[in-house]
């Protein structure tokens, strides 16, 4: 190598031959300081000494920080040994799922299914409404069944939940599922007054939308894969979308209360001599104010896992 020493520029060279065979091509290493070169041993074993002479050249000087004797070498071994077997241990101890890739399996085809459900959902409602020029009111007749499919089938979340299949907290599906299938089959499905209401249409629309970015990103999170722009889809557009789809669920149960009241069905009547009913329209004024809080429980979970996927990372303290 050419370099400037205190003598001005001089070519450096040296020969080593080392008393066993070592890898050919070392690896080399140039810094501000110094020319780092390291050379591999062919084979992983101790030597006597470094070269063939027994007489170790006079430029040549051990670096006592990266001194390692055979002493040493072996407790180092010992020790990495002893790391690796107590890594296997610990390994051990933790049961194996013999049906872990049944249940991934599962949920990637339940995810699989819901998404094709509420995508049938949207696009036939952006196709009737936006291309074809249907109305807002025939909207449940053309998609309620689809929607009773994939509400009914959404049930299973909350057993996959109770069983430890998935992580989710509980709660917040409750909520949410039952939320849904209270508006869908109750408010909705057994007035027929309310299936030609506008609202419909909003409240499967909102519904279809967040589950569009939901359900494929869980199904990807089943095999080990995560799309960042999915990812910041899914914690971000239930932001506008829980409150519109609320404030939609709110409107129908406001316009439903009327019909209720009129035709007086659920209403519970009891025996004499207090000969008094309690009407189902009192029951739906106070699951409006659930409804609210219900939207608040769920949008505080979401916010925190939020959060916790698109927040700052915390670096971790060696």
């Amino acid at each position: 190598a050419q370099g400037h020493g205190a003598k001005g520029d001089n070519i450096y060279e040296f020969q080593i031959e080392f008393l066993e065979p070592v890898e050919p091509k070392p690896v080399c290493r140039v810094t501000q300081r110094q020319l780092n070169i390291t050379v591999q041993k062919k084979e992983s074993n101790w030597w006597e000494r470094l070269t063939k002479q027994e007489k170790r050249p006079l430029f040549l000087a051990p670096d006592f920080d990266r001194w390692l004797d055979e002493s040493d070498a072996e407790m180092e071994l010992k020790e990495k040994e002893e790391e690796k077997i107590n890594k296997v241990k610990i390994e051990s101890r933790v049961p194996k799922d013999p049906f872990k890739h049944l249940k991934k399996g599962y949920l990637v085809m339940y995810n699989l299914v819901q998404f094709l459900g509420f995508s049938w959902i949207f696009v036939n409602m952006t196709v009737r409404l936006f291309i074809l020029g249907k109305s807002f009111y025939d909207t449940f007749h053309t998609v309620s069944d689809m929607m009773y499919f994939c509400q009914t089938l959404a049930l299973m979340e909350i057993v996959n939940s109770l069983i430890g299949l998935v992580r989710s907290p509980l709660i917040p599906a409750v909520v949410q599922i039952f939320g849904r299938n209270f508006i869908l089959f109750v408010v909705l499905g057994s007035v027929e007054e309310m299936q030609s209401k506008a609202v419909v249409f909003f409240i499967f629309y909102f519904w279809s939308i967040i589950e569009l970015f939901r359900y494929p990103y869980y199904m990807l999170s089943c095999i080990g894969i995560e799309w960042k722009p999915l990812t910041w889809l899914r914690y971000t557009i239930w932001i506008p979308l829980y409150p519109l789809g609320g404030l939609a669920e709110a409107v129908s149960i406001i316009q439903s209360i009327p019909i209720f009241s009129e035709t007086g069905k659920f209403s519970l009547g009891l025996p004499n001599p207090l000969n008094v009913s309690i009407q189902f329209s009192f029951f739906l004024q106070l699951y409006l104010i659930a409804l609210f809080l219900g939207v608040f429980v769920n949008f505080r979970h979401l916010y925190k896992q939020r959060k916790q996927h698109l927040g700052p990372k915390k670096r971790k303290m060696k």
